[in-house]
């Protein structure tokens, strides 16, 4: 769907997406995760064709965006149909009810399709078509009780919904967000993001969640990829992100390890196969030994639970230990 290999993004002489390359396949939900400035909503503009980039390739459903950009511009125009958007300050229309904000790109998408027939090779979308459309996404945003309000009557996680029924009317195989619930509570950004894993699931759509907000790339993405300065610091799925971050991964989160200066430190890594499972009870029983536990935790990343565990040791029991827990699959490494 989405594939970048070595995009550069330059502001005048200063560099702000440096070499940057992944891949979004069909279905996933992918996560572009920085702290302000790190450069992951440019990224997500140049996706969508809205800025350029000076060296490397980006390519939307095999459209090179700079070739359109620069050659077919109504080509462009009309690969965005494929790509919907919602952001964080929602984007509606205050003047306008929310029956007639989601009902507005196509109205303006089917008025072009009439006037320039011969280009678009499309029919005029009936009032009743419309209506019928603006209905059926109300209903799956679970807004249809509010289509005659205007978004003034509305909460935040209200408008937010609005919008994604809108960012749905051109039936788009791409769904890119914009720090869409950096604005909301965490109860309506859980929302929000049920919401959004649903349509992701019911319908197919690939979604590209740009965030600083490392809960919702918990919640429901499946890859993710990490900026800092426009530079990527860590990719990958989820899982292998979380359970052995790497330096620069721990410096993102904020991490710090408390460790004892005495015995020797091994930090645990439970996969979801055996997270569940009592390895360390039942390892303290078999070998017969004796160790603290320095410190864990269980998380839930997307749907699925994944732990860290630091336990200090004695040096003369490495050997036994390290030999026990690859055994049952546990993943590990010296801490420090």
């Amino acid at each position: 769907m989405i594939k970048i290999k070595n995009l550069k993004k330059y502001y005048d002489k200063e560099l702000v997406i440096d070499d940057v390359s992944l891949e979004i396949n069909k279905g996933e939900i992918y996560a572009i995760v920085g702290h302000s400035g790190a450069g992951k909503s440019t990224l997500l503009r140049c996706i969508n064709g809205l800025e350029d980039y000076q060296e490397g390739s980006l390519k939307v459903l095999d459209f090179e965006i700079k070739n359109l950009k620069q050659k077919n511009p109504k080509k462009l125009r009309n690969l965005r149909k494929d790509i919907g958007m919602i952001f964080q300050n929602f984007a509606l229309m205050e003047r306008k009810n929310i029956f007639e904000n989601v009902a507005m790109p196509l109205r303006t998408h089917f008025t072009q399709c009439k006037i320039h027939s011969k280009i678009f090779n499309k029919e005029y979308m009936s009032e009743k078509e419309i209506n019928e459309k603006v209905h059926s996404l109300l209903e799956i945003v679970g807004l249809k009780h509010k289509f005659n309000a205007y978004p003034k009557e509305l909460s935040g996680g209200q408008k937010q919904r609005v919008a994604i029924a809108r960012a749905l009317t051109l039936n788009p195989k791409i769904l890119l967000s914009d720090e869409a619930t950096s604005a909301l509570d965490p109860n309506t950004t859980k929302n929000i993001l049920e919401l959004i894993n649903k349509i992701n699931t019911e319908f197919g759509i690939t979604v590209v969640l740009v965030t600083h907000e490392m809960d919702v790339v918990k919640d429901i993405a499946q890859k993710a990829l990490l900026l800092e300065h426009g530079k990527i610091i860590g990719s990958g799925a989820i899982d292998e992100l979380f359970l052995k971050p790497n330096h620069k991964m721990k410096e993102f989160l904020g991490e710090s390890d408390f460790l004892p200066t005495h015995g020797l430190n091994i930090k645990l890594y439970f996969p979801k196969e055996i997270v569940e499972n009592k390895v360390i009870t039942h390892m303290a029983r078999t070998l017969d030994i004796d160790f603290n536990i320095v410190w864990g935790k269980i998380e839930k990343l997307n749907g699925k639970a994944l732990g860290n565990l630091v336990i200090n040791i004695d040096h003369k029991d490495k050997d036994k230990v390290l030999n026990y827990i690859e055994k049952n699959g546990v993943l590990w490494e010296f801490a420090s």
